[in-house]
């Protein structure tokens, strides 16, 4: 890496678990940094060690509450204005990237809103993961890595060794997810259709597609009250499916969500690190994705392409 300036990679609160991770596999130690809590709830993150001249990575995914978004955009300028050569946002999981379009009338679009804030923070490049939208990388004005679970979830699902594997989509919007899936593993693919009238509640859902006699992995990007994953599961195994699996890179789980992946069919949920557990379960399986960011890290620092990470 002769030549280059010097790469220094920080950690916000709440991603340090994985963070900490990156930088072994990376090979470099973690950057010092600090954050100051007044009384009345303001805080004020500090670099504790120089970053002049430096390509400094800033990771921090932005799941609730909203402090970890702002200690994010304040760290950005922060560097910024310690005069870093290049601030680059490693956000393994983009909240509020469901709100990518107007859907009802009178609301914000929240994931471009967070794509400006991040850009008037003084941000230079964006790294995340398997967004809600893909389109959601267009919102930003600067250059967006994005990486994809399935270099980490198709090796896992391959140690299976599954037989009449079928890959299901847990809904509409999921089915292009889904076929790239079944395209890799020469698979068939189930859609299950969904009806609500209002958020994070399923009013009734159909399955397009026959799923007797497969052992099924469910593919989705993200689970919140697991009200959807659920549902799916148990109605793909009400119709002769031999056993019920699911991936998913981004375990928000609020709400029931434990309680309603305890209750039911799924053999095992199959998530990333991107957020943190808040309880163990012995169905959800974690696998981390700390070595991707570590490689995908030192590709973009070294100038070197990122597609070869991409498995689908």
């Amino acid at each position: 890496m002769n030549g280059k300036p010097p790469i220094k990679i920080f950690s916000g609160t709440a991603t340090r678990y994985l963070t900490e991770q990156i930088v072994e596999h990376f090979g470099t130690i973690l950057g010092d940094s600090s954050v100051t809590r007044f009384s009345d709830g303001e805080f004020e993150p500090r670099f504790d060690v120089s970053v002049r001249g430096c390509d400094v990575f800033i990771v921090q995914s932005t799941f609730m509450p909203s402090d970890n978004l702002m200690e994010l955009l304040l760290m950005v300028d922060a560097a910024k204005r310690a005069s870093a050569r290049q601030v680059t946002a490693v956000i393994p999981y983009f909240g509020f990237a469901r709100q990518d379009r107007k859907d009802k009338s009178r609301v914000s679009i929240g994931a471009k809103l967070m794509a400006n804030l991040l850009t008037a923070s003084g941000v230079d490049r964006v790294m995340t993961m398997d967004l809600h939208a893909g389109q959601i990388q267009g919102f930003f004005d600067v250059p967006v890595d994005h990486l994809f679970g399935s270099s980490i979830f198709i090796p896992y699902i391959k140690s299976l060794k599954l037989q009449n594997l079928l890959i299901a989509a847990p809904d509409m919007g999921g089915t292009k997810r889904a076929k790239a899936y079944a395209k890799f593993f020469d698979a068939d693919i189930a859609i299950c259709h969904k009806t609500r009238t209002r958020a994070n509640i399923v009013d009734s859902m159909e399955i397009i597609g026959d799923v007797n006699g497969k052992n099924v992995i469910i593919v989705d990007d993200m689970i919140d009250t697991a009200g959807t994953i659920t549902m799916a599961a148990d109605l793909v195994k009400s119709k002769g499916a031999l056993s019920v699996r699911a991936i998913s890179s981004h375990p928000v789980f609020s709400g029931p969500a434990y309680d309603r992946i305890e209750a039911s069919a799924m053999t095992e949920l199959i998530v990333l690190d991107t957020i943190p557990l808040q309880k163990e379960s012995k169905k959800i399986k974690v696998l981390s994705c700390a070595s991707l960011f570590a490689e995908s890290i030192k590709s973009v620092y070294k100038d070197e392409s990122i597609s070869s990470k991409f498995l689908v």
